[in-house]
């Protein structure tokens, strides 16, 4: 049997869109494929396990359901794909699969609860009653067909459904315009987020604004590649949108990252990853991708704060960026507290209560480098980000600024870190030192100077001068230009003889 690709995987999720497009839009038919996804995925390994019991025991159903026990979820009888499957036919499709993922969900309660909450496949959303059993009927097979075996005897130990996950994930964020920035983060910053704060062992790593999890199981896969596969991590997140929650509690679920816990509700009204004794949680690792320029963000509530977040000052009524920063900084562990953020421009020079709380930043020496990055990156937007890098135990009183805006593969429609862009982004990071048009390291009187304005091109000079044009040669190449069109007069009159025209 050839070896299982990625990439054909991809393309038959892919094609299974097919069933909606035409007739639901990509923002709603992405919850049904994702949520399928989920549930073939975990029919597949559930079958495959119980096969592999039968082989071993016989054919011994009470033996095998007891054996079944130990997996790392439950899966009822009456739940699974493949029962669905079998009635694809009959009325009532979109009735029986919210009953199986019920199902799932109370049989795996600690892992799964209220995941499936805000799905219905029994929604009028997808049409009448005949439409609607129509659609969901094309789902189930095109789910069903052989390229969609995901089996893990079939696909090893590859994360291919994971992989399956993310591409659906990025391909739905592709074509959702301006929202889909709420839910994920390009894959390239993620990852050069992750190299940056270099996770650990043993590391807690928390996100406030998590999206579908993709930043928080990026630093996830970076302990694991360099700490032999371990697993010595927890991750955190919490969650505003309730089915990008529910994407974030599956997409962890596919991945395999138990040591997990992901809230739903507002982080800057209402946080929820806290200690038992209701004071904010605090993490080695904070890391967030929250929405740009958030208008209504709680400023009202933010004037009685319990948890002292605005001890530095208030961030404007209509711009939610330093909120989301100063709840960060709350909650960094005091010795190896590390934090990652993306930011608009704006975050960096506007002035006003922004500027006020800039600027006491700076002076506690919290802020540890300025990284600007291209266009287009990110989905929705088309305007240039920054990532704002945060310590909480500096090794020195200075600020790097980065200008890597020009490095990037152009695409169509978004632009692209390259690997290269990346490294060359770490390495002048970990350096630490001044590079010609590319990167400066600011002392604190340097950012007084300039008013604690943190625009980058105050600090990095990315000017090219044009080169001195050469008078004389352009004279000499004119004198060549005006004797070939003479030439060129002269053959046109020619042949215009030939063809009797005189001149």
């Amino acid at each position: 049997m050839d070896p299982i690709k990625q990439d054909d995987i991809n393309k038959a999720v892919w094609a299974a869109c097919d069933s909606f497009r035409g007739t639901v839009d990509p923002s709603i038919y992405k919850d049904y494929v994702l949520t399928m996804l989920f549930l073939k995925y975990i029919s597949d390994v559930w079958q495959d396990h119980y096969d592999q019991y039968q082989k071993e025991h016989g054919d011994e159903p009470e033996l095998i359901e007891e054996l079944l026990k130990s997996e790392r979820f439950v899966l009822p009888k009456s739940a699974g794909f493949y029962n669905l499957f079998d009635r694809r036919h009959e009325p009532g499709n979109g009735e029986r699969i919210d009953q199986a993922l019920h199902a799932i969900e109370e049989a795996n309660i600690t892992k799964l609860r209220d995941v499936f909450q805000d799905i219905s496949f029994n929604s009028n959303k997808l049409g009448d009653d005949k439409q609607k059993n129509n659609i969901l009927r094309h789902l189930l097979e095109d789910f069903n067909k052989s390229s969609l075996d995901l089996r893990p005897s079939r696909i090893g130990k590859l994360d291919i459904i994971g992989g399956a996950y993310e591409f659906l994930i990025k391909n739905f964020a592709a074509s959702a315009g301006k929202k889909a920035g709420e839910f994920y983060t390009p894959p390239e910053v993620s990852d050069l987020i992750a190299e940056i704060l270099e996770p650990r062992e043993g590391d807690e790593i928390g996100d406030p604004a998590c999206g579908s999890g993709s930043l928080l199981m990026k630093c996830g896969r970076k302990i694991r590649e360099n700490f032999n596969g371990s697993k010595k991590y927890a991750l955190f997140g919490q969650e505003a949108i309730g089915s990008t929650w529910a994407l974030a509690k599956m997409n962890m679920f596919l991945h395999g990252e138990d040591n997990h816990r992901i809230e739903w509700g507002d982080t800057l009204r209402n946080p929820k990853l806290l200690n038992p004794d209701e004071t904010l949680k605090h993490f080695d690792i904070v890391t967030a991708n929250p929405p740009f320029s958030l208008e209504k963000w709680g400023y009202e509530e933010a004037q009685h704060d319990r948890f002292g977040r605005y001890r530095r000052g208030f961030p404007p009524k209509t711009k939610g960026d330093y909120a989301f920063i100063l709840h960060m900084i709350e909650t960094l562990k005091p010795g190896t507290g590390r934090m990652g953020v993306v930011v608009p421009h704006g975050v960096l020079f506007r002035g006003a209560a922004e500027g006020q709380i800039r600027k006491k930043l700076i002076e506690e020496n919290l802020l540890d480098a300025v990284i600007g990055l291209p266009e287009k990156l990110f989905y929705g937007t088309g305007i240039p980000a920054a990532i704002l890098i945060f310590k909480k135990r500096k090794t020195d009183d200075k600020v790097l600024f980065i200008d890597a805006s020009r490095d990037y593969r152009d695409g169509k429609n978004q632009n692209f870190l390259r690997m290269e862009d990346i490294q060359k982004i770490v390495a002048t990071y970990r350096q630490r030192l001044s590079v010609d048009k590319y990167a400066y390291l600011a002392s604190l009187e340097d950012i007084q100077e300039n008013d604690f304005n943190l625009n980058i091109p105050r600090y990095v000079d990315t000017f090219e001068e044009e080169a001195e044009i050469d008078l004389l040669a352009v004279r000499k190449e004119r004198e060549q230009l005006k004797a070939q069109l003479a030439e060129l007069e002269i053959e046109m009159n020619h042949y215009l003889k030939e063809l009797g025209y005189d001149a």
